[in-house]
Parts: structure tokens; sequence; C-alpha cells
């Protein structure tokens, strides 16, 4: 069987709700990450509270608290990392058992469709599960670069270097967090992509669902109107510097 054969298995819908899901992926992540000025997200306004630690940074001793604290979110993408290696090899080794893998489809969906139909419907949801994995790698690995920025900076606030040097591992930081974000969003997307093995229509139910988990959490949840509570100034600037830097 070539591709095109392959191809003809799926009806326009699975098609349509492919794009779907994959568009919207890239839309809610754009969004988030470029929210308006007069509604930032969590992860916008959260960034500006990363250039205020570094900034404080510089006058602290010990520095035990900001060590400890990095150490932690270096902790949580290991974790992730990790947890999704087991994931794709737990969906590596069911694509691999495609006659269990049939049985199963078939006896949720009632319908009888080729293996491959169902490989290729997995297949998708490793894709996430793979692009979540890198973000997390590469997370952890700025998050270390940053421990190193943080460590070379001078407790002098006199010092030419130090600001500068407090700069630098705040945007190291930023961009270690949004790499996290990302890959906590592949993984959101990742598990609703799994509903595609109910049908097209159950893939577009969970892509909707997916967005405005992901919507709420972080342009109308109680943590945004608890970060928001006193930083309506701090939002704004976060939101400018993001446009800055982008």
């Amino acid at each position: 069987m070539n591709w095109t054969d392959r191809l003809s298995l799926f009806a326009p819908i699975d098609y349509f709700a492919v794009c779907v899901l994959f568009l919207v992926w890239m839309l809610i992540g754009w969004r988030i990450e470029h929210p308006s000025r007069t509604r930032p997200s969590v992860s916008v306004l959260m960034a500006q509270y990363r250039r205020e630690w570094m900034r404080q940074l510089v006058t602290r001793q010990p520095r035990i608290f900001d060590a400890q604290t990095l150490a932690t979110l270096r902790e949580g993408t290991s974790f992730f990392a990790s947890a999704v290696m087991i994931a794709i090899g737990g969906g590596l080794a069911i694509i691999g058992n495609s006659e269990r893998l049939v049985g199963v489809a078939n006896d949720l969906t009632l319908e009888s469709d080729p293996a491959i139909v169902w490989e290729i419907k997995l297949m998708v949801t490793l894709v996430f599960l793979a692009n979540a994995f890198f973000k997390f790698v590469w997370s952890h690995r700025l998050f270390g670069y940053c421990l190193v920025l943080m460590a070379a900076v001078p407790n002098d606030t006199a010092d030419a270097n130090a600001l500068p040097r407090a700069a630098k591992a705040a945007e190291i930081n930023i961009t270690a967090a949004r790499g996290f974000n990302r890959g906590l969003r592949s993984i959101y997307f990742a598990l609703g992509t799994t509903a595609w093995l109910l049908g097209a229509y159950a893939l577009l139910a969970a892509t909707i669902f997916t967005v405005l988990v992901l919507w709420r959490r972080e342009f109308a949840s109680h943590s945004r109107a608890a970060v928001m509570g006193d930083s309506d100034g701090m939002g704004h600037a976060a939101h400018s510097k993001n446009h800055t830097t982008s």
C-alpha cells in the first residue's frame, strides 16, 4: 500500500480536523506570547517578575534562595522531559503491537479500519510529545545558563557589570520559561489529539476544549487576577518589553 492509498483511508473531515488542530495550536501559542496591551497573559506578566527577581539578586546576600529557586525550576523541566520520554516510548510500543491496537480501537469506535489508520493517528500524538521533549530539554539547558549568569552578577550595585549581567540572566530565564510553557502546551494538545481515536468530530471537540482551557489559564484565571492585583503597571511594562525583544 503506497502513501496515496493510505491517505485515501481518511475522510475529508479528518484532514479538516487535523488542520484545525495544528492551526489552533500555533495561534494560541502566538497569542499567549504576544497578547494585547490591555490584557497581558500570565506568561507575559511573570516575565516582568523574572526581571525584577534578577534585579533583586544584585543586592541579595547570601544567594541561597535564588539558587534553590532555579534548581527547582530545572527539576521541573527534567521531570517533564523524563515523563514525555516514557510517554513516547509507550506510544511507540503501542504502534509496534498493531494487532492489539486495532482490537482496542475497533471496540471503541465500532469501525474496522486497518492498522495503519490508528498508527497514523497515534503518530500525530507522538509529534506533539516529541516537540514537548525538545522544548523541555532546551529549557533545562537554558536554566543552567541562567544559573551561570546569576553567579557572575556582582553584589555591588556600583559595579558597572552588575545590572547588565542581571538583565542578561533575566532574559535567559524568560527564554527558558517560554520554552517550558511551549512544552506544556504541546502536552495539552497531545492529550487532546488522542480523541482522534474516537473520530474527527471528537478531535475537533477536544481541540476546542484544549484551547479554552489554555485561554482561561492565561487570560481569565484566578492566578492571573492575583498577579495583576498589584501589578497593572508592571503588566504593561512586561508587554512592552516582550514586544521590544520579540
